[in-house]
């Protein structure tokens, strides 16, 4: 498959407090942990939004296996963002995967098997099913009576992968819309498309600094230090 990856890295970590992306996990910054994965994945060309700052700190490249990796700045929004990097993105590529950079403990295999369900039904994401016992509350965090079914609930991840031509028609029906997104299903919905979920294993978002410990107990389980 002709395809390539357009990984967000553009964030300032409000909630973190501190640059989660440059954060240390097993050895490796988590953005590079990412560009890593894609790289050993086959992906053709990487386009990595994030500002020059984070580039020239981290040096993403050397993670990169020398596959095509072009850097793009971001946008204001996460939509601005992935606009950017469809637009970076070579003429040629068919499918294109999005992925978040704070989701470090994607691994190649996991990527591949997204990749094919979106090869045989046009649109796929990881995710995972929602396990939690649900409650809806109002402002003041206090519960309200509704009672909220769990069953069929997903808790989206990254990569989600489509067809290049289906995600570009997505963000400009967004675009005329005036809809804020936050992930991508969201954009192709809006065309009526269906998208395949697919569980990949352990792939958490790095969020707050706790986050990382996490992470590397994770990664340690499976023999991942280096």
């Amino acid at each position: 498959m002709n395809w390539a990856a357009i990984i967000v890295a553009a964030g300032k970590a409000r909630r973190a407090g501190f640059d989660k992306l440059a954060a240390s996990l097993g050895g490796v910054p988590v953005l590079c942990r990412s560009v890593r994965a894609f790289a050993e994945a086959g992906a053709r060309s990487i386009i990595l939004v994030c500002p020059a700052e984070r580039w020239e700190t981290l040096h993403p490249q050397e993670y990169a296996g020398g596959v095509s990796l072009i850097r793009v700045d971001g946008g204001e929004e996460r939509q601005d963002s992935v606009r950017a990097g469809l637009a970076a993105l070579p003429g040629s590529v068919e499918w294109v995967a999005v992925h978040d950079a704070a989701r470090p403990l994607i691994t190649p295999e996991g990527i591949l098997k997204c990749l094919e369900a979106a090869r045989r039904s046009g649109a796929a994401s990881c995710a995972h099913p929602v396990v939690d016992t649900l409650k809806r509350a109002d402002d003041e965090g206090r519960t309200l009576p509704e009672q909220v079914e769990r069953a069929g609930l997903w808790g989206m991840e990254t990569p989600q992968i489509f067809r290049t031509q289906l995600l570009r028609e997505a963000y400009e029906e967004a675009k005329r819309r005036g809809v804020l997104l936050t992930d991508e299903v969201s954009a192709v919905q809006l065309l009526g498309v269906q998208v395949q979920l697919v569980q990949v294993g352990e792939n958490m978002k790095i969020t707050l600094p706790g986050d990382c410990e996490k992470a590397e107990i994770i990664l340690r389980s499976r023999g991942g230090a280096a």
